[in-house]
C-alpha cells in the first residue's frame, strides 16, 4: 500500500479562509476517489498560515476496473452527437450497439476490464479538486490568470515515495518542501510523510492544527491551575489563533490593573476582537488584569510580552478616556443626536427609528401588560449610545455601553437592561431577553425593521440578506416561542406600517403586511429544523398556519412530533388516510357540508356528532385551548372512521346519499387539516 502528500504553500491565509479551503481540498480528494472507486484507509487534514496538505494513507498502486456499460446518445441522434460520444470515449462507431430502454433506443458501448495506475488517476484529479475550492475572498497576481485565497507559491506532491508530476495554471509540482524562516528561504527535497512531519519540526512548524490546539491548551491549564485562575477561554477565538500561528507560544501579560474600574466589557472587547488575546478570570469568574497573548516564536527577551502590555495599556487608556467623557453624557439629551445618524437612506435615520419603536412600544406595552411609561422611555433611548465615543470606537458595543451609561444616570435597572438585552437574539441558540421590557422593545425593533424593509421592498433574496432581516425574523421567534407570548403581530405590523407612513417614507410594497407574516413563517423552519422536528411535519404545520399566532404553531409541531409514533400518532394517520383515500377518489368537487336529513345508518349519526364535538373543542379561544387535548380527542375518532368503514357503504346506490357520505368524509378531513394539514405526512 501506498501512501500520498499534497501540500500547497502560499502567502499567509487568513484564519476563516484557510479552514474552509483545507476542509474542501480533503472533501474534493474523498470525493474524486470514491467517484473513480479507489480504496484507502485514512485521509488527514492539515494547514498552517502558509500551508494547506492532504495527507492519504493505504492508497492501492493500482486498481481493478470491471467492464460497464455506458449509455450514449439516442438512436436517430444527430450524427455530430454521435461523434462527439464515440471520440470522447476514445472508441469507433464499430464499437456501439443498440438497446431499448424504458425512455427509448439507445446506443451503447462496454468497456474492457484493465488495471489502471493509482498514480495516473491522482495526475488526472488533483488540478480538478484544487479548482473545485471556493474561496470566499480569493486574489490573482502577476500576469498569471490563477484565483487562490492567497498567492500560491510552490505546489508539493508526493506518491509512493516519489514525486507525483502534474501542472495547475502555472505551476508545475515539485518534491520540495519550502522552508522560510528569519527572512532565509530553502528547500529539502523529502520522500515520506514522517520525513515531512520531521523536517517542519525542526524548522519549529507545527502543521497539524489540532497539535497547536493541544499546545496551547496545556499551556493555558498549566498557568491556570498553578494560579488557581479560572479556564475559561472563547472558543470561537481560540479556533481563530491557532490557524494564525505555526509554532505556538503562550505568554501571559498583565496591563494596569487602574484599568480595572472601567466596564469589563470593554477590556474584554479590548482584548479579544481588538487584539486576538485571551482574557484571564480568578477562581469567581472575575477579570484579572493577565491575559494570554499566543506568539509564533519565543519570547526570551520578553520584548514581544512588553509590546503586547503596550499596545493594551493604550487602548484601554483611550477607552477609559472615552468611558469617562461619554456616560456624563445625559442619554435623553442625545436622541436629537440621533438625527445624524443614518439607519437607512430611503428610511431616515436612527433618531425616525427611535420614535417609530417608541410608538410601538407603547402600542405592545398594553398587550404585554407593562407600564406604557416606561416602555416608551426604554425604546427612546435604546440607540442613544450610538452617538458615544466609547460606542464609535467599539461599535461591538453598542447598547452594552447603553445599559451601563443609564445605569450611571439612575435609570431603573430593567429599562437600562432594555438597552442592552434589545439586540438579543443575535442567533439560532444565543441568549434571549427574558425581562418584558426588554424582549418588548427587541420585538418592536425587529418589527420596525422588517416592516420597513420590506416597505420599500429591499427584501432578501435566496443569496442575499444585507439588511441580516432573517436573523432579524428568527429573532422575534425564538422570542415569541421561548416567552411563550401570545401576541398579535399582524396589528403591530399594521401599526408600523402607518408609522412609516406618517414620517413620509415612499412606500413601493403594498403587500407588506401579507409578506412579513410569510417571511416569519417560512423562518419558523430553521427553529423546527433545531429542534428535530422531523420535515414532513414541519411542512404540514406551515402549509397549513393562517394569523400570527407563532407560538400555537411551534406547540402543535411539537406535539405532532411527540405522538407521531406512538399510538395516538399512528390512529390519526390510520384514520385520516382511509377517509382521505376515498375522498381523492370522488370526480366531484366536496365541500364538507352533509346533511343530517339523508344520514341512514347509526355509524354515520355517531361520527357526526364526534366531529362536531371535536370541532367545538377547537372553536375556543387561543388562549385556552389545549392541544395536547384536542390532539388525543382527533385519535379517540379512530373507533367511529372504525365502524363506519366496517358497517357503511360509502357508494351507495343513491347518490344522494352517496355524496352525503362523501360530505361526511370530507368534513371529518377538514377537522383534522384545522390541526394541521394531515395530507403532507409521510404515508399519505
Amino acid at each position: 500500500m501506498s501512501e500520498f502528500l499534497l501540500e500547497l504553500y502560499s502567502e499567509e491565509i487568513p484564519p476563516m479562509l484557510q479552514i474552509s479551503a483545507r476542509t474542501q481540498l480533503k472533501k474534493q480528494l474523498e470525493m474524486c476517489l470514491e467517484d473513480e472507486g479507489v480504496a484507502y484507509k485514512e485521509c488527514f487534514q492539515f494547514s498552517s498560515p502558509t500551508r494547506l496538505s492532504v495527507y492519504i494513507k493505504g492508497l492501492p498502486e493500482t486498481i481493478k476496473v470491471d467492464s460497464k456499460e455506458i449509455k450514449g446518445p439516442k438512436v436517430g441522434a444527430p450524427e455530430n452527437v454521435l461523434q462527439g460520444f464515440t471520440n470522447s470515449r476514445n472508441v469507433s462507431e464499430i464499437d456501439l450497439y443498440k438497446k431499448k430502454t424504458d425512455k427509448g433506443e439507445f446506443y451503447f458501448i462496454k468497456t474492457e476490464k484493465k488495471n489502471i495506475s493509482v498514480k495516473d488517476l491522482l495526475i488526472d484529479i488533483l488540478p480538478k479538486a484544487m479548482s473545485a475550492i471556493s474561496w470566499k475572498k480569493s486574489m490573482k497576481w502577476s500576469t498569471n490568470n490563477l484565483m487562490w485565497g492567497r498567492p500560491l507559491r510552490s505546489i508539493f506532491a508526493l506518491f509512493s515515495g516519489k514525486k507525483l508530476p502534474f501542472k495547475y495554471h502555472h505551476l508545475e509540482s515539485t518534491d520540495n518542501i519550502i522552508i522560510e524562516k528569519d527572512l532565509i528561504t530553502k528547500s529539502k527535497k523529502i520522500k515520506s510523510f514522517s520525513e515531512y512531519l520531521s523536517l517542519l519540526k525542526s524548522n519549529k512548524i507545527v502543521v497539524d492544527q489540532s497539535e497547536r490546539k493541544k499546545i496551547i491548551l496545556k499551556r493555558f491549564s498549566s498557568v491556570s491551575k498553578s494560579k488557581n485562575y479560572k479556564e475559561q477561554y472563547n472558543e470561537r477565538l481560540l479556533e481563530e489563533v491557532i490557524n494564525i500561528v505555526e509554532d505556538p507560544n503562550v505568554l501571559m501579560v498583565n496591563f494596569n490593573k487602574e484599568y480595572l474600574k472601567i466596564p469589563q466589557e470593554i477590556i474584554i472587547s479590548t482584548l479579544e476582537k481588538h487584539q486576538r488575546y485571551f482574557p484571564i478570570f480568578d477562581s469567581r469568574k472575575k477579570l484579572t488584569n493577565y491575559f494570554f497573548v499566543v506568539a509564533n516564536k519565543k519570547d526570551e527577551k520578553k520584548l514581544i510580552m512588553e509590546g503586547n502590555k503596550r499596545v493594551v495599556d493604550a487602548r484601554l487608556s483611550d477607552a477609559k478616556f472615552f468611558w469617562e467623557k461619554d456616560r456624563s453624557k445625559n442619554l435623553i439629551k442625545q436622541i436629537a443626536n440621533l438625527k445624524k445618524v443614518t439607519f437607512y437612506e430611503k428610511i431616515g435615520t436612527i433618531y425616525d427609528k427611535t420614535q417609530r419603536i417608541k410608538n410601538l412600544a407603547g402600542f405592545l406595552s398594553d398587550e404585554l401588560n407593562i407600564n406604557k411609561e416606561k416602555a416608551q422611555v426604554a425604546a427612546s433611548i435604546s440607540k442613544s449610545d450610538l452617538c458615544s465615543d466609547l460606542v464609535g470606537e467599539y461599535p461591538e458595543l453598542q447598547g452594552v455601553m447603553g445599559k451601563y451609561f443609564a445605569l450611571s444616570q439612575g435609570f431603573e435597572e430593567d429599562i437600562a437592561n432594555s438597552i442592552s438585552e434589545h439586540y438579543l437574539p443575535t442567533g439560532l441558540t444565543s441568549l434571549l431577553p427574558k425581562k418584558p421590557f426588554s424582549y418588548s422593545i427587541s420585538i418592536v425593533d425587529k418589527i420596525d425593521s422588517l416592516v420597513g424593509f420590506f416597505l420599500i421592498n429591499e427584501k432578501p433574496t435566496s443569496s442575499k440578506d444585507p439588511f441580516a432581516l432573517r436573523r432579524a425574523a428568527i429573532g422575534l421567534l425564538r422570542i415569541i416561542i421561548e416567552n411563550k407570548l401570545t401576541i398579535k403581530l399582524s396589528d403591530l405590523i399594521i401599526y408600523a406600517i402607518r408609522l412609516y407612513e406618517e414620517q413620509g417614507v415612499e412606500i413601493k410594497n403594498k403587500d407588506t403586511d401579507i409578506e412579513v407574516l410569510y417571511f416569519l413563517k417560512d423562518r419558523m423552519r430553521n427553529i423546527l429544523k433545531l429542534k428535530n422536528i422531523k420535515i414532513d411535519i414541519i411542512e404540514a404545520s406551515i402549509s397549513s398556519h393562517t394569523g400570527d399566532n407563532f407560538l400555537d404553531l411551534y406547540k402543535k409541531n411539537l406535539l405532532m412530533n411527540k405522538y407521531i409514533n406512538k399510538d395516538v400518532g399512528i390512529n390519526l394517520i390510520s384514520s385520516y388516510k382511509r377517509a382521505s383515500n376515498i375522498i381523492d377518489k370522488a370526480e366531484k368537487k366536496i365541500a364538507g357540508s352533509p346533511d343530517v336529513i339523508l344520514f341512514r345508518t347509526e355509524e354515520e349519526k355517531l361520527l357526526f356528532e364526534k366531529i362536531n364535538e371535536i370541532r367545538k373543542a377547537f372553536a375556543v379561544k387561543e388562549s385556552n385551548k389545549n392541544y395536547e387535548n384536542l390532539l388525543i380527542k382527533l385519535s379517540e375518532i379512530k373507533q367511529y372512521t372504525d365502524n363506519f368503514f366496517d358497517n357503511v357503504v360509502v357508494n351507495d346506490e343513491n347518490q344522494d346519499i352517496k355524496n352525503n357520505r362523501l360530505e361526511l368524509l370530507k368534513m371529518f378531513c377538514n377537522t383534522f387539516n384545522s390541526f394541521i394539514n394531515f395530507s403532507k405526512l409521510e404515508g399519505l
